[in-house]
């Protein structure tokens, strides 16, 4: 897994380390940017990925069966989930138990790649995320556990750089939550690589 904070500058080795050459294909799961089509950040975030060659399966899981999201998911090479609205994203894979389906085929090896929001699912419990996000856009979840990929919840854009996440909503968040949850801070230009169950904080910048 390559877990993203904004910055995509560890995208390309990734992919490279998937394939002997030649194009992928990349399931791109944008149900966490449904509330924001058209928005430069999420232009920007395909671009990414277009723009080293590779071709975008859209998926959107919350009109998906888990049988469907299982056999396009056998199609794909990687899957890259997007950032936005970390519990908009939840509800949708949970609503249609997609969680399910995209836990075990990371665990049985398809690639992931997550940004931000897709970052943070990967986690035991995104409730860190409530002060970067609003809990309110998954209004039928009744509980926040994540996919439990990896054993901390990253808190991305830990930097402060960006103009919704300042300084003061990072130190927060860390205030809040770094003693009843196991949080990894990660800046914009970095991101966390998972490698069987070594997990290296690198370099990601643009």
């Amino acid at each position: 897994m390559l877990l993203l904070s904004l910055n995509p500058g560890a995208l390309q080795p990734f992919l490279d380390s998937t394939t002997s050459g030649g194009p992928l294909r990349v399931g791109y799961i944008g149900d966490a940017q449904v509330a924001y089509a058209g928005a430069p950040f999420v232009t920007a975030e395909r671009r990414a990925i277009e723009v080293l060659g590779h071709e975008l399966v859209d998926i959107t899981v919350r009109e998906l069966t888990a049988s469907e999201f299982a056999t396009i998911l056998s199609a794909v090479d990687a899957v890259y989930v997007a950032g936005g609205s970390t519990f908009a994203l939840l509800e949708a894979l949970k609503v249609t138990a997609n969680d399910v389906v995209l836990a075990e085929r990371v665990r049985e090896g398809l690639p992931y790649i997550g940004c931000s929001a897709g970052s943070i699912i990967v986690g035991p419990d995104i409730t860190p995320a409530s002060l970067m996000d609003d809990p309110a856009d998954g209004p039928s979840l009744t509980e926040f556990t994540g996919l439990r990929l990896i054993d901390r919840t990253v808190i991305p854009h830990a930097d402060g750089m960006l103009e919704p996440y300042p300084p003061s909503l990072i130190s927060e968040t860390v205030a809040k939550y770094d003693s009843t949850h196991q949080l990894l801070l990660l800046r914009d230009d970095q991101a966390l690589l998972v490698e069987g169950d070594r997990e290296t904080v690198i370099d990601s910048n643009s």
